[in-house]
């Protein structure tokens, strides 16, 4: 059970579908509707129902529903015109190329996006207050380390957040003799309604039986690490042991989800891969132009249960390092000028959708690295090769939110990686897939547009 408010994304979401159908109830009666504004606005309503929800997705693209993504308000103006401008783009080419409802409101649809825009402005700057009609509950956090303390400060500096730590036990700098008594005087000077506390830390254990009388007073507890899961989405890799594994980690079959991941990565394979032939012969001519140099290049990468596989990518390099510039950071290859943009808007990575298509690679999963990275980052990170138990991908959480190397060894960001493929291991499922290729179509957006 975590702390966060898990109502706000739903919320939200119907708050929006709220905004949209009353600016276009507005939008008609400011247009004129001869004494006939009731059925007007439904006989509106009905196509316009599958342009909200298409605008909703482009607000979740967006990263408007992003639970504990705190948005700063300096940058909610910004963030809310262009999801605003991309869902004017959806509206017009939905009612200008799909004629089926006999309605083309163009006057209309001008003035519902110029009322639209306004009022989810306003909506989402003024939304916290509402999610926010209960004061933050006082609570105590009792752990320890860099968890605590990262834990500590994201609760407390996000104004989402249900609960606000108003003090804090380091077990690390307590006296062990007469904690529980700490504790329970810490809960009664405070006031304290909630305790997010260390559960697995050994000198809890033996004060659960005093802290087990403060539940009939109305205290509530709460692991810290499904705090910290809920609110990071990632897996502390301080908590990462066997047992972890094993009451975390299973890798029975579920032919329900393999089936249907299956199928999408076809389905989606082909949609992709055979449009992205005609970029073929211009790679080919810019690449040529360029260096003269081969167009393809492939290059071993670590797949499922660390079985080797060829993954195949346009060229952006003098040549191909076989993967040895990542290992050691240093290579006399330059990237081609051509190369840099192919980089930049991923086209480079395009014949990978082949890869997708053979079953080595999934459209979701952790992303495949070079087998002397592997072999470095195996000596150096503790279980690091649980992440080839499954598919690797072409996008996956850690691309998303974790930090990560692109050349050479770094094994700090790539432990910070790792606790995000293991959250994705423990988690996944088709609408954390579903999530991630909506947030990787996102910076893929966000990229071209730089």
């Amino acid at each position: 059970m975590g702390i966060g408010n898990n109502r706000e994304p739903a919320l939200l979401f119907l708050g929006d579908l709220v905004i949209f159908a009353l600016s276009l109830f507005l939008a008609l009666l400011l247009r004129g509707s001869d004494g006939h504004l009731v059925s007007l606005y439904f006989t509106h309503l009905v196509p316009f129902s599958f342009v909200f929800l298409a605008w909703t997705l482009v607000f979740f693209i967006a990263g408007l529903y992003d639970k504990y993504k705190t948005i700063l308000k300096d940058k909610l103006p910004v963030l809310i015109f262009n999801a605003e401008l991309a869902n004017a783009v959806i509206a017009l080419a939905f009612f200008y190329l799909i004629p089926y409802f006999g309605i083309t409101p163009k006057v209309v649809l001008f003035i519902d996006l110029a009322i639209t825009l306004p009022l989810v402005y306003i909506w989402r700057s003024q939304s916290h207050k509402l999610f926010g009609l209960k004061e933050k509950m006082p609570a105590l956090i009792v752990g320890s380390g860099e968890d605590m303390q990262a834990l500590l400060s994201e609760v407390n500096a996000n104004p989402q957040s249900e609960i606000s730590f108003v003090v804090h036990l380091d077990l690390a700098k307590a006296k062990e003799a007469g904690l529980a008594n700490q504790i329970e005087t810490l809960v009664k000077t405070h006031d304290v309604a909630i305790v997010v506390i260390d559960l697995r830390d050994a000198r809890i254990e033996p004060l659960l039986p005093h802290l087990y009388n403060l539940i009939f007073a109305g205290v509530r507890f709460i692991d810290m690490y499904k705090v910290y899961e809920d609110v990071f989405e990632r897996e502390p890799l301080s908590l990462v042991r066997y047992n972890w594994f094993l009451e975390n980690l299973s890798f029975s079959p579920s032919f329900v989800y393999d089936t249907l991941k299956r199928f999408a990565d076809i389905v989606l394979g082909a949609i992709v891969g055979i449009p992205s032939l005609l970029f073929y012969p211009f790679v080919y001519l810019a690449i040529k132009l360029d260096d003269g140099g081969s167009i393809f290049i492939s290059q071993k990468r670590v797949g499922k249960n660390g079985k080797l596989i060829d993954i195949l990518k346009f060229r952006s390099m003098s040549g191909n390092d076989s993967g040895k510039y990542a290992s050691s950071g240093k290579t006399e290859l330059v990237v081609t000028n051509i190369g840099a943009f192919l980089r930049k808007t991923r086209i480079d990575e395009l014949p990978q959708v082949f890869n997708v298509l053979k079953g080595d690679l999934s459209f979701i999963g952790p992303r495949p690295e070079l087998p002397p990275v592997v072999v470095q980052y195996e000596k150096e990170i503790p279980y690091y090769a649980v992440r080839h138990l499954i598919k690797p991908g072409l996008s996956g959480w850690a691309q998303i939110y974790g930090e990560h190397a692109h050349h050479g060894i770094s094994v700090e960001e790539t432990k910070n990686k790792l606790s995000y493929d293991l959250y994705y291991v423990k988690n996944r499922s088709v609408m954390l897939d579903t999530q991630i290729a909506l947030k990787t179509i996102s910076k893929l957006l966000s990229i071209a547009g730089k």
